[in-house]
């Protein structure tokens, strides 16, 4: 993902950058990037129904339940607290570390929330701030849970500068089975806390670099919300 604003090609495991889709979006319930999805299901399923009936369509039936349950994409609650860094992901935190950002070259508390295919995939920014920098990294598609898809997978990572001053870097990372990283933000574009920026279709996970003297308020095994649930404050 270059600092320009711009799409990053359309093939699976591609990034897809599209400026102006975090600040329009609305709460449908349903993410938009489910929608062809659920169609293309639901029309499967209506066809063998029609055709064989109930009993062959029954295996088509809980795909389509599946898929809805996948891109579901409630509306959220923003706490209050101003120095709150909020979960980018719904998901359980497998790391919390002190860590080398290898984006900005610096000492980090490094926190990673994992999404397996039962969670919420969309990402909503996890401080207030300006993006500084974006970066996009091809890369393989190893299980998101380990900590090697850090540096290994598919990512696409932000760097986000608080009004405080504080540097955030939020990475999105693909995993064994996703192959399609979504971001909807550029260089230059401001976020609010708990904003959807973005969307990870089918398991993954969601770095997050901190100020080193930042305090972890989740430890490792904490199942985590999307916006509602804090993971850290900031120094």
């Amino acid at each position: 993902m270059s600092d320009e604003s711009k799409t990053l090609g359309g093939e699976p495991g591609a990034s897809h950058l599209t400026p102006a889709g975090a600040a329009y979006y609305p709460h449908p319930i349903i993410a938009r990037e489910g929608w062809p999805f659920i169609a293309a299901a639901a029309a499967a399923a209506l066809l063998v129904h029609w055709l064989a009936g109930p009993w062959w369509a029954a295996p088509l039936w809980v795909v389509v339940a599946f898929v809805v349950q996948f891109f579901r994409d409630p509306p959220r609650t923003v706490p209050q607290e101003q120095k709150a860094v909020l979960s980018p992901a719904d998901g359980r935190i497998v790391t919390v570390e002190r860590a080398r950002d290898p984006y900005l070259e610096r000492d980090a508390l490094k926190m990673s929330v994992f999404m397996n295919v039962f969670n919420v995939h969309s990402n909503r920014s996890p401080v207030d701030g300006e993006i500084h920098k974006t970066w996009h990294h091809a890369g393989r598609f190893f299980n998101a849970a380990l900590s090697k898809s850090s540096l290994e997978n598919e990512r696409a990572a932000l760097w986000i500068r608080t009004p405080g001053g504080a540097d955030v870097t939020c990475v999105q990372i693909a995993g064994l089975i996703a192959r399609r990283i979504l971001c909807y933000v550029g260089t230059g574009q401001r976020l609010a806390r708990g904003e959807r920026y973005g969307f990870i279709r089918f398991g993954s996970r969601v770095d997050v670099y901190l100020p080193p003297a930042s305090r972890p308020v989740a430890a490792v095994g904490d199942k985590v919300y999307a916006t509602e649930s804090v993971l850290a404050l900031l120094p």
